[in-house]
């Protein structure tokens, strides 16, 4: 996998896009590394907090391949990012606003392998859409696939901040710094962040997040900062499972208030 990203960083310039559409007006990337981490339910009920807290919030569904946003929060979306890729549609054409959570969504497609084979130029085009639509909100969080494949790594380096999202796993860690090292790579001056998922305790996150920094300043030279860590809570599964989110369904329970203390970290930066 490496080598075909080095690849494919020779024949791109430095930096990836033009400056103008390199950093959009308040977008938040969150990425992994890998699937099974909780990355999308963590953009849903991030981006659900921040409405929460005042804040007209979008959720792009940048994960085309296995798009479950819609699903997760049991909606039934007309037109979707895959209207927009095929020309049908326009990227403010397929907003779509959940009622239940406050937020606008732009959803992804299932099945469908269109960003990921999508030519760098019309990804380009793409994410500066993306900026455009987000002057007209407070925050725009994207929900990036799993990897470091090339739509990922050009839309979250778009991004005004990049949230990586690990959990205590070796395989979790071991892809959580692949994708850092990648990006730190391609766009040196990205702002890199840490989010310790379903940690049995803080102390333990503490740890993991610690682990992770350890390696990132003894080979990579850089210190992404802990932007938070969210307590393993059963009431995350239950929430998934009724398609409800657990800010609705669980409001003071431990993880949905580990979020919102991350979404306010945000709004206050």
């Amino acid at each position: 996998m490496e080598e075909k990203v080095q690849e494919e960083l020779r024949i791109m310039p430095r930096g990836g896009m033009p400056r103008a559409a390199r950093k959009g007006r308040n977008m938040i990337a969150v990425a992994s590394g890998k699937g099974g981490v909780g990355k999308t339910w963590f953009s849903i009920t991030l981006a659900h907090a921040l409405s929460g807290l005042r804040q007209k919030t979008l959720l792009f569904d940048g994960d085309l391949g296995l798009a479950n946003i819609d699903i997760q929060l049991g909606l039934m979306v007309k037109d979707d990012l895959g209207s927009v890729i095929s020309g049908a549609k326009t990227l403010n054409q397929v907003v779509h606003h959940c009622d239940k959570t406050h937020f606008d969504i732009i959803a992804g497609r299932s099945g469908s392998a269109g960003l990921a084979s999508m030519p760098i130029g019309r990804l380009q085009i793409l994410g500066e859409d993306l900026s455009l639509l987000a002057s007209n909100y407070n925050k725009v969080i994207l929900d990036m696939g799993a990897g470091v494949e090339k739509p990922v790594r050009i839309l979250s380096g778009m991004a005004e901040k990049i949230i990586v999202l690990c959990t205590s796993e070796p395989t979790s860690l071991t892809d959580a710094y692949a994708f850092i090292k990648i990006m730190a790579m391609q766009y040196p001056k990205c702002n890199l962040n840490i989010v310790i998922n379903q940690a049995n305790s803080v102390r333990e996150g503490q740890r993991t997040y610690d682990t992770l920094l350890k390696a990132c300043r003894n080979f990579l030279k850089i210190s992404p900062e802990l932007l938070g860590i969210i307590r393993h809570d059963t009431r995350v599964r239950d929430s998934i499972r009724n398609q409800t989110p657990l800010i609705n369904r669980y409001p003071t329970s431990e993880a949905a208030e580990d979020v919102i203390e991350i979404a306010r970290k945000l709004i206050d930066e």
